[in-house]
């Protein structure tokens, strides 16, 4: 495939435009700035633009095109979105996500709110292996939370998005793990090994900070609370944990959440659960049109060379000088930005990490990188640009479900900003020697 840098215009489009008109409006004293120009609408001359770019036949390109919103992580998303929306209307018309907070703030201390929401959250992602349900479940209890105290909204949605990325950077059932493992040809634990060591300072930085802005959170508990309106959540962090199926669990707890809504309120009826599912559905429609048309742009920018370049990029920079020595600091850098440059583009750590695989294994070989030391920083750059980007599926779900503009979410990701220093920090000054490992089973 020919590389092509101007592949990569549409984007650069989409971001000047979706961020771009929100510091504008900012700037002029405009209420809900970011809003003002939606990101589905902003993205929109961006597409014209990577079809203008294009070569061949119209049809192909928007066969290109439509592949690449129907791909199939697309459409997963799509439908965590559509039962984490329906999740969520029917638990907060039901009572349940009032009833959950005040129910574990009778056993947490006020001062560890904030970390344990933290604590709680990366520790559900770890089991269920996706930041996506964990975020589903876990960011109601953060809005709720925030309504009973004066603590932050987007502290505490940041608390759940790091720990989310926290738990599927480093669960051994992650598609990313997957992924960066089998690609590099090195066994899952060895990874998750490597991968904690760095995960863990972070994590343990984040609970102090988290810790000191909490310390002094005022917080109107109210100690009444029905326990059969906790059961949803309970089952939905239970079921989590057991590593039952993300669309199962989810679907599962919109059916307890119904069920205790019908038992207990005398006033909810099948036809006002069926108007709160739909709300749901309603409420994640902006997030599911742009995941669908990133998706659409993606697939056309990489058609058209625009990965490719990347690719050859960093290629590029790996053999520069002296080719006939090995420098595992240049490969693991080189590793590293191509993962997080191709992610910037596709707005999906998962498929950023399949289409960088050959290269970063290619990249490992010839520089003589540790392959487990590889696979580890596929998925932590990955899982930092990610939890960074303002079009990415995580942000934007907690954006939705707490009614805050993306920017403003990522900017309290403590945890993500954090890993992304230290990973940094790892290749400049670790020590990794080159290993040979065997391939996963």
């Amino acid at each position: 495939m020919r590389a092509n840098p101007l592949a990569l215009l549409p984007l650069l489009l989409f971001l000047a435009l979706f961020i771009g008109s929100g510091f504008y409006y900012q700037s002029i004293n405009v209420d809900y700035a970011f809003y003002q120009i939606s990101a589905p609408v902003a993205i929109l001359p961006a597409i014209v633009l990577a079809l203008l770019l294009g070569s061949g036949e119209l049809n192909k390109r928007l066969e290109t095109f439509i592949h690449g919103v129907g791909d199939s992580s697309i459409i997963t998303m799509c439908l965590i979105y559509l039962l984490a929306g329906a999740f969520a209307s029917v638990a907060k018309a039901v009572g349940g996500v009032d009833a959950t907070v005040n129910f574990g703030l009778s056993f947490i201390p006020a001062a560890l709110v904030l970390p344990g929401l933290f604590v709680i959250t990366a520790f559900i992602a770890t089991a269920m292996g996706t930041s996506m349900g964990t975020i589903a479940a876990m960011a109601p209890i953060a809005v709720g939370l925030t309504e009973v105290s004066d603590l932050s909204l987007p502290l505490c949605i940041g608390a759940v998005v790091g720990g989310a990325m926290f738990g599927d950077n480093l669960s051994i059932i992650s598609d990313t793990t997957i992924a960066s493992t089998r690609s590099q040809g090195c066994n899952m634990r060895d990874k998750f090994r490597m991968n904690f060591k760095i995960a863990l300072p972070a994590a343990l930085i984040t609970l102090v900070w988290l810790y000191l802005q909490g310390t002094q959170a005022n917080i109107t508990q109210d100690n009444d609370y029905q326990l059969l309106k906790v059961l949803p959540y309970l089952a939905v962090l239970a079921m989590a944990l057991t590593g039952f199926n993300v669309f199962l669990v989810l679907f599962s707890g919109i059916l307890l959440a119904g069920a205790v809504g019908l038992s207990q309120l005398d006033s909810y009826s099948i036809a006002q659960l069926s108007k709160d599912i739909y709300a749901g559905y309603t409420g994640m429609q902006e997030i599911m049109i742009l995941s669908m048309l990133i998706g659409g742009l993606g697939a056309l920018m990489k058609a058209q060379g625009g990965l490719e370049f990347l690719a050859r990029q960093i290629e590029r920079l790996t053999t520069k000088g002296d080719t006939t020595t090995a420098s595992p600091k240049a490969g693991e850098a080189a590793i590293s930005a191509a993962v997080a440059l191709t992610n910037v583009c596709t707005a999906n750590n998962t498929v950023s990490i399949i289409i960088c695989g050959g290269l970063a294994k290619e990249i490992t070989d010839r520089q003589q990188v540790d392959p487990r030391r590889s696979a580890c920083l596929l998925d932590i750059f990955s899982c930092v640009v990610q939890g960074l980007l303002p079009y990415g599926a995580q942000v934007l779900l907690a954006g939705s479900i707490a009614g805050l503009s993306p920017l403003l979410i990522i900017g309290n990701i403590q945890y993500t900003w954090l890993l992304g220093v230290i990973a940094v920090g790892s290749i400049i000054f670790g020590k990794y020697a080159a290993r040979n490992t065997t391939l996963a089973h």
